[in-house]
């Protein structure tokens, strides 16, 4: 098919509030072996965005430096070697970069088809919070069936996604959010018991809902602020996955203790910086153990706000507020 001489995207010529963005023209993205080029219809909008245009957040550098971690569109072109996608082909995809623009080079291997009865909205909010969720709650923190688990922002959209699949997977969960609005919220997706953080104490809600024995995994976002309490609401070998500092990222006079005691194990990371084979296993996974639910109806991504490819200020201004509850989502066509 014929490509434009050019295409949009959202430049960023400074570090700063969300006005410093502004949309721009210019080439389109060549793709090397290993890739494809997705003709971008729809694009989610994560906190790492907002990190990146505050300048705290840098792409590798092999990767585009425009923002956007998560598209969805049509297969227009592939690279050297890649046998598994055709043109033509609807897909969703974890971007390294790039993904608010028309066009987007992806790795194949971090490309997924649109699950069952999808368009290219429901689409782009799974990559980047589905990616992240399960090898951060499933393949590291190792959560089973007959398991619990506290997830801290419930209803963010990496919460969730993560109340959602810990239940279909058979865990109890728990929540915390930041009004009574959101712990509902949190219920309705499977969370046993949603905690206002602003009005309760997690930790003793924790002691109380479990008896004194604890969670078997806690996923936390917000890091220092929460470090001692999350590992007081651990139950015996339980594990505390890391995958965001909202709350700082430096805990002092922490008790250490419980991790000895009770043989905890802490972790974390974070997905950019992962290599291709990484990412291709995660995505590998999802594909057979998470899409089928996706396609059955089992899971489905939280929406909270579809808005045209020219107002991403006010998505990102929507963002910082935490008020919504879900993904926000970029339309392009």
């Amino acid at each position: 098919m014929p490509f434009p001489a050019e295409m949009r995207f959202i430049d960023l010529p400074s570090f700063g509030a969300p006005e410093v963005m502004v949309t721009a023209k210019g080439p389109l993205p060549a793709i090397r072996p290993g890739e494809i080029l997705v003709k971008v219809e729809a694009a989610g909008v994560n906190r790492p965005d907002v990190a990146q245009r505050s300048g705290n957040y840098p792409p590798p550098k092999d990767a585009s430096p425009i923002l956007g971690l998560e598209i969805a569109g049509e297969v227009v072109a592939l690279g050297e070697g890649v046998s598994e996608f055709k043109p033509g082909d609807k897909v969703c995809a974890l971007a390294n970069g790039g993904g608010y623009a028309d066009y987007c080079a992806v790795p194949a291997g971090q490309a997924l088809p649109w699950p069952k009865g999808y368009d290219a909205v429901k689409a782009a909010a799974l990559p980047e919070t589905f990616f992240t969720v399960w090898a951060n709650l499933f393949q590291m923190a190792g959560l089973t069936e007959g398991e619990s688990v506290l997830i801290h922002g419930g209803s963010s959209g990496i919460g969730t996604t993560a109340i959602q699949l810990s239940r279909a997977f058979g865990a109890t969960v728990y929540a915390t959010a930041g009004s009574k609005e959101k712990c509902e919220a949190c219920e309705r997706l499977g969370a046993r018991r949603g905690i206002d953080y602003r009005t309760e104490d997690f930790a003793e809600v924790m002691r109380q809902e479990t008896g004194g024995k604890g969670v078997d995994v806690v996923l936390d976002m917000i890091g220092a602020a929460y470090f001692e309490k999350n590992l007081s609401v651990l139950a015996k070998d339980g594990c505390l996955s890391i995958i965001a500092f909202l709350g700082g990222n430096t805990a002092e006079k922490v008790n250490l203790t419980p991790i000895m005691v009770k043989r905890l194990t802490v972790t974390g990371s974070t997905m950019r910086p992962r290599t291709a084979e990484e990412k291709r296993a995660i995505r590998d996974d999802l594909l057979a153990q998470v899409w089928p639910l996706l396609g059955e109806g089992r899971v489905t991504p939280v929406i909270h706000s579809v808005l045209p490819f020219d107002r991403v200020v006010e998505a990102h201004r929507l963002m910082e507020t935490s008020s919504h509850i879900g993904k926000i989502v970029l339309k392009l066509s």
